[in-house]
């Protein structure tokens, strides 16, 4: 997901600079959204790994 986070972030700066303001803007509202979604998803699992949960827990029992 980071990964088309980046792809999307470096249309939206090619686009830009070549003078497409409306993709330039698509591609950036993409980007931030698919960032946001990275964020959320990382916190997630940080915390669920902290906790213990998952099939690392279930393999130690």
């Amino acid at each position: 997901m980071l990964k088309w986070a980046i792809i999307f972030a470096l249309i939206a700066l090619v686009a830009g600079a070549l003078g497409f303001g409306g993709i330039a803007a698509g591609a950036a509202g993409i980007a931030k959204v698919l960032f946001g979604l990275f964020l959320i998803l990382a916190v997630v699992f940080i915390v669920l790994a902290a906790l213990g949960v998952g099939a690392a827990k279930r393999a130690l029992d």
